[in-house]
């Protein structure tokens, strides 16, 4: 996979060539998707904001994550992180979103929700797509991977219109 800095830098390139902009809502990463975008200048061009939403409480007040949704399913899930990507266009200037929550240890872990589980939503304008993946290592190793793995998602989607 490419490092991060080359996925952010095709990033930046094919948002400004379709003059759109990209958001984030972050829980497990804590707000690394949001540096890795800002890490390079201009990317106010293309990067209109990040939402680190750690809390529950967060994720509700500032994504509209119902929290009956959060109460059912999790924080740690499908849904969740659907909601997540869904409300970063919502309350953002942006086409396009990418939503992370997930378990990055090395606490927190459960045997349905292991340490390295991860949902992943990204919002287009052709709809919204979840995947979960689960990644080894400690928790930087967990947040890297969540980052790199979230950016790579939402690049492969803008190429394919989607």
């Amino acid at each position: 996979m490419a490092t991060i800095d080359t996925l952010v830098r095709q990033l930046a390139d094919a948002l400004k060539a379709r003059g759109q902009m990209m958001a984030a809502a972050e829980s497990c990463t804590g707000g690394l998707i949001s540096g890795a975008c800002t890490e390079i200048s201009g990317s106010s061009d293309w990067f209109e904001r990040g939402f680190v939403t750690y809390s529950n409480a967060a994720k509700s007040e500032l994504l509209g994550v119902p929290a009956a949704l959060i109460h059912d399913h999790g924080a740690v899930s499908e849904a969740v992180a659907r909601a997540m990507a869904t409300g970063a266009v919502a309350n953002a200037h942006a086409h396009w979103s990418v939503a992370v929550t997930g378990i990055a240890g090395p606490t927190g872990g459960s045997a349905d929700k292991p340490v390295g589980t991860v949902w992943f939503g990204w919002a287009t304008p052709q709809g919204v797509f979840t995947e979960h993946q689960r990644f080894g290592g400690d928790r930087t190793a967990v947040r890297q991977a969540t980052v790199a793995h979230a950016l790579a998602g939402l690049l492969q989607r803008i190429a394919s219109g989607g």
